[in-house]
């Protein structure tokens, strides 16, 4: 079954609005980047370090040798080839898109105070804080502290992929693909989210000296 945009923007509404009645029933616990940290307004120093970092972050580089792997173990899309010169394209074409949808995230998200970071849910049980993981990655924090869907990422996610279609291998520059590619940029949010949440007590655990 093919999605085209409309159809594709209904769905992540509809999933925005069940973490909003996810939200509000959590208000007063950690989970949801609830703490006096998060509700402070994003500065737009923080906001070109968030764009910075999670375009050229360690995370973001790692992630883009995997998925031009892959694509290039799979010959997608085949114009490139199944060589290190597909190879690089592959991951050259990955890195537009991420910068420029991370740059639409920012810019628009600064008009009406869109936080784009993710906040931990330390204080949360495991399934609070995988709870925190999914919602957040529909969900953004205003700038008076309160959670709204992520209007700004829903633009810059589908809007990169859609534009990009202008300069993609023709193999795959449909509707449905660009479709497509929005929704595993939301999955690949949901998985940079649990990063972020988890990996940072694995290490802990890992390396906890002990006395």
């Amino acid at each position: 079954m093919k999605l085209n945009l409309g159809q594709l923007l209904a769905i992540l509404i509809l999933l925005s609005t069940w973490s909003t009645g996810q939200v509000l029933r959590d208000q007063k616990s950690q989970a949801f980047g609830n703490s006096s940290v998060s509700n402070q307004p994003i500065t737009n120093r923080q906001r070109l370090k968030w764009f910075v970092r999670s375009t050229v972050g360690p995370e973001s580089l790692t992630a883009g040798l995997f998925t031009a792997g892959f694509g290039t173990g799979l010959d997608r899309p085949r114009e490139y080839g199944p060589h290190w010169e597909g190879y690089g394209k592959r991951y050259g074409m990955r890195f537009t898109g991420i910068a420029t949808g991370n740059a639409m995230e920012a810019a628009f998200g600064s008009l009406w105070g869109e936080d784009p970071r993710y906040f931990r849910a330390t204080g949360q049980s495991v399934k609070g804080r995988i709870k925190n993981v999914i919602v957040m990655t529909f969900m953004a924090r205003q700038g008076n502290g309160t959670m709204a869907p992520a209007y700004a990422r829903y633009i810059g996610t589908s809007g990169n992929n859609f534009l990009s279609n202008t300069w993609r291998a023709d193999s795959e520059s449909g509707v449905g693909d660009a479709c497509l590619r929005t929704a595993l940029g939301f999955a690949g949010r949901m998985g940079g989210n649990a990063f972020a949440e988890f990996w940072p007590t694995v290490t802990k655990h890992l390396f906890h000296k002990r006395p």
